[in-house]
């Protein structure tokens, strides 16, 4: 199991190795092989150190059991009762991506041990079971790597995340933060702060993870987007349209039409009341390169200063202009 979470652990880790039978061997002999060994599910079928059929014990016996299956297939090769179509994966995929692949078999077929190869060559097989309970696994140990709230990664798989890209040849990193949301936390609560959360959650999913991008969730009203392209300018307006178009709609309206309601600010003292903003800090590695992730979040914490010093929801990107689609 990989410690980041993410269902990267290959099946090579549970593969099993097992016996391995010629084409050409007697079926006699495989009936043999079965009942000294009565815990074994199947044989794999190998020529030339490749796997090419599976002989399962059901399908074994049930070939064997008919009215003249005895008669007929024991004294002939093995090769006559194999299946020649078995799932067959490198020592290097990932397991959930075996998992799939075993779950999209035939019914009859959903059972059979998954045969490994490593350079073509057999390695053994992973059975059904160690391969659920392996996927399941690899599952509670994702989810505790995402945020509780949103069900988005969190920090650690953002951090695995910042490490690979910066072997991209383009990327922009989109770090998003609600104006006044503390002070909106401190009006309504944090039952309708985590609402505000899941809310904007919705928006970043439709904006960004269905068009196939990263989008984790650091903590409180900080998240972050990770694209392997410049082009975000379309995608910052279209978020914060939808954010400004609805989040009055999260407002008490007696709030959003008193002129002279005032609010505890972030210094402790009464404000004017003010509306939550979306601000995103938007950096590329278009004109500057980054050798290490800390880098990368000291550079996008600059320029999320700089949208703090607008009134009103904006993005910038590298510091060099300020977009506010409300202003």
């Amino acid at each position: 199991m990989t410690k980041t979470g993410e269902a990267v652990s290959n099946i090579g880790r549970i593969v099993k190795a097992v016996p391995s039978i010629s084409p050409t061997l007697k079926n006699k002999e495989v009936d043999k092989l079965f009942t000294e060994n009565p815990d074994m599910r199947g044989i794999v079928v190998v020529h030339h150190e490749k796997p090419f059929a599976h002989i399962t014990r059901t399908h074994f016996y049930q070939k064997i059991g008919t009215l003249y299956g005895y008669n007929l297939y024991m004294g002939r090769e093995s090769q006559l009762l194999a299946k020649k179509n078995p799932l067959i994966v490198d020592f290097h995929q990932p397991i959930t991506e075996v998992s799939k692949l075993a779950m999209e078999r035939q019914e009859e077929d959903l059972y059979d041990d998954v045969i490994v190869t490593k350079d073509d060559r057999f390695m053994g097989v992973v059975s059904i079971r160690a391969l659920l309970m392996e996927f399941v696994d690899i599952q509670v140990q994702f989810a505790s790597f995402l945020n509780p709230l949103s069900k988005l990664p969190g920090n650690h798989l953002i951090d695995q995340k910042l490490t690979e890209i910066l072997y991209l040849e383009k990327y922009s990193v989109l770090y998003f933060d609600i104006d006044y949301f503390k002070t909106y936390n401190d009006l309504y609560g944090f039952n309708k702060g985590d609402k505000v959360l899941l809310h904007l959650t919705d928006i970043l999913k439709r904006n960004i993870t269905q068009q196939g991008f990263f989008l984790g969730h650091i903590g409180g009203d900080d998240f972050m987007a990770i694209l392997p392209q410049y082009n975000v300018d379309a995608m910052c307006e279209e978020i914060i349209k939808e954010f400004d178009v609805t989040i009055p709609g999260f407002y008490d309206e007696k709030h959003l039409k008193d002129p002279n309601f005032k609010v505890k600010g972030r210094s402790g003292n009464l404000e004017n009341f003010t509306i939550m903003f979306l601000s995103i800090a938007v950096l590329t590695n278009e004109k500057q390169k980054f050798d290490k992730i800390e880098d990368i979040s000291n550079a996008v914490a600059a320029i999320k200063r700089s949208c703090k010093k607008v009134k009103g929801s904006c993005f910038i990107i590298d510091e060099a202009e300020c977009f506010s689609p409300t202003l």
